[in-house]
């Protein structure tokens, strides 16, 4: 109860005294003033990942106690929809009384950055004036692929601590409306609340309710309006020296509230912090396992597809508890 109280009073205080507004020049500010670049060396290709040490490791191998483990991959989307535009396409072959042999195949093909597909983005996802993260020229990415910042520098796979941010549950609604901005004093509300703090290395999950949202009315443009991280956020998120960021959309508000700056918060995240980003994670399930142990901190493993050159990678998470 103590808790809730202080988290009230927190998103009070932030509504008492307005909450901030962002300009391009301020994102192009931060673009220097949150900036990785070099922390690591001049060559580094794994960003925020770094800061997942063997330690950390460790760590979050301590947080598995109860052995139950639960999907952060929406199921694959194969219906066109407005929030879906290329489906997932899936073709069996050699079935049916036609199949000359034992075995039955089938053939994947997928697009799948966007609002649909559960994937992770690499570094060299974006760019901003010409450069990625760590200054590696954006012209250097060709049409056989990235030979920087590739999703092959995760092919080790992810295994770190994870905090999920469950803001719908912290403002007592089934999901965030669609254009809802997350501010820095959300997120220190929730960490009031649930009484997880997030630490150096961690994946940080932010839950808005999208899926839910979606299940229960349908889809829409999540392009056009979603809810999501505003861009004061990222100041917040480089505080605490996140690893990875996730969230059940694209992890921006959108719109973005900030003029001339579509999409902020990947900006400044996968940019200048070298961050990659996990998007349209499904969390209900998570969110409703956390809500069951009263426990908001666990386990995440992730893989992506060692793709040489890619700039990302479709794949289903697994938390575990």
């Amino acid at each position: 109860m103590k808790k809730i109280l202080i988290a009230t009073i927190l998103l009070s205080l932030a509504c008492a005294y307005g909450q901030p507004t962002v300009t391009k020049a301020d994102v192009d500010g931060w673009m220097e003033s949150l900036s990785n670049w070099g922390r690591w060396g001049d060559d580094d290709q794994l960003g925020a990942v770094n800061l997942i040490t063997p330690e950390t490791r460790l760590a979050a191998a301590k947080l598995v106690t109860q052995g139950v483990s639960v999907s952060l991959a929406r199921d694959v989307e194969k219906d066109k929809a407005v929030d879906n535009p290329r489906p997932f396409l899936h073709k069996m072959l050699n079935v049916g009384l036609n199949n000359p042999g034992q075995f039955v195949s089938d053939d994947y093909q997928v697009s799948y950055h966007g609002y649909a597909h559960t994937h992770m983005d690499s570094l060299c996802h974006m760019a901003f004036n010409g450069e990625m993260y760590n200054g590696f020229p954006q012209a250097e990415v060709v049409a056989e692929g990235a030979p920087k910042l590739a999703v092959t520098n995760f092919k080790q796979g992810i295994f770190a601590r994870a905090v999920l941010m469950d803001i719908p549950r912290l403002k007592g609604v089934d999901w965030l409306e669609p254009g809802t901005p997350i501010y820095p004093a959300d997120l220190d509300a929730w960490e009031q609340e649930s009484g997880a703090n997030v630490q150096s290395g961690d994946i940080v999950l932010i839950r808005t309710g999208r899926w839910a949202k979606r299940d229960a009315e349908g889809p829409w443009d999540v392009s056009a309006k979603s809810a999501g991280l505003h861009a004061s956020s990222a100041q917040w998120l480089k505080e605490r020296d996140a690893a990875i960021l996730g969230s059940d959309a694209a992890s921006d508000v959108s719109p973005s509230l900030v003029d001339g700056v579509n999409q902020p918060i990947h900006q400044l995240v996968i940019i200048a912090m070298g961050m990659p980003i996990f998007d349209n994670l499904d969390l209900e399930a998570v969110a409703a396992e956390a809500a069951r142990q009263n426990r908001w901190e666990f386990l995440v493993t992730a893989a992506p597809m060692a793709v040489g050159g890619g700039t990302g990678s479709p794949f289903n998470p697994i938390a575990t508890f």
